[in-house]
């Protein structure tokens, strides 16, 4: 079996290639995957000082994964500490509301809802609902975000738009 000429990445200038081929793809992956919000970049440069600080241990052929996993792990970990900063927050609020408490349970089970069946969308057509919807994005800047045509985005987006329909059709207006 024929052993790597190197067995780590730790020389700067072999570092410094491995950056420059992967630190740009990487970032726009974690941005369409998880949006800006988190800032997928610093993610990045986190997950690039890991593999530094842990070269002597990653052998070139694995680097790629290996920074690839850091940082797909510390975009997880933003959202994990953005959900418990979201229900810290909602703790500490008063609510003071002249809505009924049966308006507010409704409108609770219906964003929950909405929120489950967002998760339960193909990640292609979530992925271009919130890039549409929540982003404002157009389609065709989708379409050149995802490499697809535009049509593929707005199938996507229809196919998402009738899902919700059918899934939270209990939350018709009467």
């Amino acid at each position: 079996m024929a052993k790597s000429l190197y067995e780590n990445i730790c020389d700067s200038l072999r570092f410094s290639k491995f950056y420059e081929s992967y630190a740009q793809s990487l970032s726009d992956i974690l941005s369409y995957k998880y949006g800006s919000l988190l800032n997928p970049t610093d993610k990045v440069q986190d997950a690039f000082i890991k593999l530094w600080e842990n070269c002597s241990k990653v052998t070139p052929d694995t680097a790629k994964s290996y920074v690839y996993t850091i940082a797909n792990n510390l975009m997880l970990n933003a959202i994990k500490h953005q959900k418990v900063t979201l229900n810290y927050t909602k703790i500490g609020q008063k609510d003071y509301t002249n809505e009924s408490p049966e308006f507010l349970m409704r409108k609770e089970q219906f964003l929950q809802q909405y929120k489950n069946v967002l998760d339960g969308l193909k990640p292609e057509q979530r992925e271009a609902f919130l890039l549409s919807k929540v982003e404002g994005k157009t389609h065709k800047e989708i379409a050149e975000l995802l490499g697809v045509t535009k049509k593929v985005v707005e199938h996507r987006i229809y196919g998402a738009f009738n899902t919700l329909k059918n899934k939270l059709e209990d939350f018709k207006l009467k």
